[in-house]
């Protein structure tokens, strides 16, 4: 029995609703299968199978002589992919961290060596690093064929190794995985949650109690972003312990992911809250959902980079707001990356959030 002399507190009736919702996501099978399990199958799938790619990335530099017969011919390898659309900064790091086998920049002269190939390796680079150097000999070699009587070859290859730190596939594919937990989470959880408790007439009967409005919000947002951590950190040390995962700055780097993950769950309650506003019933809900979430889950980085992608297709992931959580996440990972330093990619999170939920207000119904 309550003590009527006791003033009500919504601060109480928030934090019991927050109990009660994660007892009901903890006992929901679907809640903890897109959450932790599947997540966790793509990067046992994906960590044993992600180096074995077969095509080497390799940078242009921008002083890089393009007119000849060597480039031409390494162009049109099928293995070697080369990239000139990145900044010379960008080509650096990349080449550090193994995105990029190689950095070329060939140079041409009017006397023997006619072409000088100059290659930059890094320790980084592993097995596609040797895979561009095999092609590079293959192509000298042919080349010099026909100047094998003569004293001096036609190419000549020159090459540097710098020291660079390993940028493992699970660096790149745990982030994505999180990314994909907290979109499930927030989309499907919210948005299935709030229309039964809708449909059900729950929310009716809380409106006979002093609760507020915002209480409810508040205490499912609360319970949600609870479990939504609880998952991320088991992502997160399964990836460092068992799949090696680079922590950059320990505990420090774990925190950061969390905090981002919490921004991030808070933008993509925003899309459930939407679509528990404009679906009719609970099977409306999945293929709403989905038109929200396949897009981000194929077109935002989360199993492999969206430079990949066509220019046209790389327009589309520029504006969908799991790829800058994304991109925030490896950048505080791999990079070290402090929070102010991903602020762009916060500030288009922002922006999201401010559209998301403007919609959000004019579509959410409470009865």
């Amino acid at each position: 029995m309550t003590d009527s002399n006791k003033p009500y507190s919504n601060t109480r009736a928030t934090f019991a609703i927050a109990k009660a919702s994660l007892r009901s996501i903890l006992r929901s099978p679907s809640a903890v299968v897109f959450s932790l399990a599947f997540p966790l199958v793509f990067i046992i799938v994906f960590a044993n199978i992600g180096n074995r790619a077969i095509t080497a990335d390799v940078g242009v530099a921008k002083t890089c002589d393009t007119a000849n017969d060597f480039y031409r011919g390494l162009k049109t390898h099928q293995v070697a992919n080369l990239i000139t659309d990145q900044s010379t900064a960008d080509m650096e790091s990349n080449l550090s961290k193994g995105n990029l086998a190689a950095i070329i920049d060939i140079k041409k002269s009017n006397v023997p060596p006619y072409i000088t190939v100059n290659t930059r390796y890094s320790t980084a680079s592993g097995d596609k690093g040797n895979i561009f150097r095999m092609i590079l000999t293959n192509i000298a070699y042919n080349a010099n064929k026909p100047a094998q009587v003569g004293p001096s070859p036609i190419v000549e290859l020159h090459e540097a190794t710098i020291k660079g730190r390993e940028y493992k596939y699970i660096d790149f594919l745990l982030p994505g995985m999180l990314g994909f937990s907290l979109l499930s989470s927030g989309v499907f959880g919210t948005a299935f949650v709030f229309i039964s408790l809708r449909l059900t007439l729950v929310i009716k009967r809380f409106f006979a109690t002093p609760v507020k409005k915002y209480s409810i919000v508040l205490g499912e947002a609360i319970a949600r972003l609870v479990f939504s951590w609880i998952g991320a950190l088991f992502i997160i040390m399964v990836g460092h312990y068992f799949f090696g995962f680079t922590l950059i700055h320990g505990a420090t780097t774990v925190i950061n992911m969390l905090i981002l993950s919490a921004l991030g769950l808070i933008v993509f309650m925003g899309f459930g809250f939407i679509i528990s506003g404009i679906a009719k019933n609970e099977s409306a809900v999945p293929p709403i959902a989905n038109i929200v979430t396949l897009p981000q889950f194929l077109l935002s980085g989360t199993f492999f980079a969206t430079t990949a992608f066509p220019s046209w297709l790389q327009g589309i992931s520029n504006i969908l707001p799991l790829t800058y959580l994304n991109t925030a996440m490896r950048n505080v990972a791999f990079e070290g990356a402090s929070l102010g330093s991903v602020l762009p990619q916060l500030s288009i999170l922002g922006i999201w959030f401010i559209v998301v939920y403007a919609v959000a207000v004019k579509t959410f119904k409470w009865e």
